[in-house]
């Protein structure tokens, strides 16, 4: 169904069930989509593929709508894990939603030294990733972890994924081969001595380079992003 609204639910889709809509759906739905009672959407809960769907029922409060058939099965979306340094919110907010967009699978924010951001907000960032999986017509939102320090996060990654680790002002080649691999980037200001000589020290961490110029934090996750799915393969 070309130019459907794709919406994210979490109850089972299967022939005859029927799905709700949540306060923020409806809103959505109704109020900036214009969609009205007996018109159809897509829903995706990351589990049983891709459904169209008729609304039935549709209010300020929620609504509901009818499975009618199976568009798409569901299938594996195994992508790039993205390591990233806590930013401003914005920043970070975009990193999320890019990221997902580009078909990131998992998500971890951890707290770098020269990171200035507070907590984030978990709910928001999901909530965020939603929108992005549902704008970019994927059939699952990548999983958030919670934030974690470095030292943390690099004692805890399976060392049979390889980690890049974009280092700035160094000549570095880029991977050719980035699949089921993964990518750090650090604060604004970069990481500090100390976190590069414990990366330098990680056997799976491996440093490289995103080109010559020195890249915003959010930027680099990007293109790092972009990087690994072209030399996976992947088309952008």
């Amino acid at each position: 169904m070309p130019g459907s609204i794709r919406l994210f639910v979490t109850c089972p889709l299967e022939p005859g069930a029927e799905s709700t809509f949540d306060r923020a759906q409806a809103h959505y739905l109704g109020r900036v989509m214009r969609r009205r009672v007996g018109e159809e959407v897509v829903l995706f809960n990351g589990r049983d593929g891709a459904w169209r769907a008729r609304i039935t029922a549709l209010n300020a409060t929620g609504g509901r709508a009818a499975l009618a058939e199976q568009l798409t099965a569901q299938v594996a979306e195994p992508g790039p894990w993205l390591a990233f340094a806590l930013l401003k919110r914005a920043a970070s907010e975009i990193v999320v939603q890019k990221a997902t967009e580009l078909g990131a699978e998992r998500l971890l924010p951890f707290r770098a030294e020269r990171s200035v951001a507070g907590a984030p907000n978990p709910e928001r960032l999901a909530a965020i990733a939603t929108e992005a999986a549902e704008q970019s017509e994927r059939l699952t939102r990548p999983a958030i972890a919670r934030v974690l320090s470095l030292p943390a996060l690099l004692a805890g990654w399976p060392p049979g994924r390889p980690l890049f680790a974009a280092i700035e002002r160094r000549a570095l080649p880029f991977p050719r081969d980035g699949k089921s691999a993964g990518l750090l980037v650090g604060p604004e200001g970069g990481f500090t001595e100390g976190e590069l000589d414990l990366i330098a020290h990680t056997p799976f961490v491996r440093p490289v380079s995103l080109g010559p110029r020195i890249l915003r934090a959010e930027t680099a996750a990007i293109v790092g992003l972009a990087l690994l799915a072209a030399s996976a393969g992947h088309s952008i």
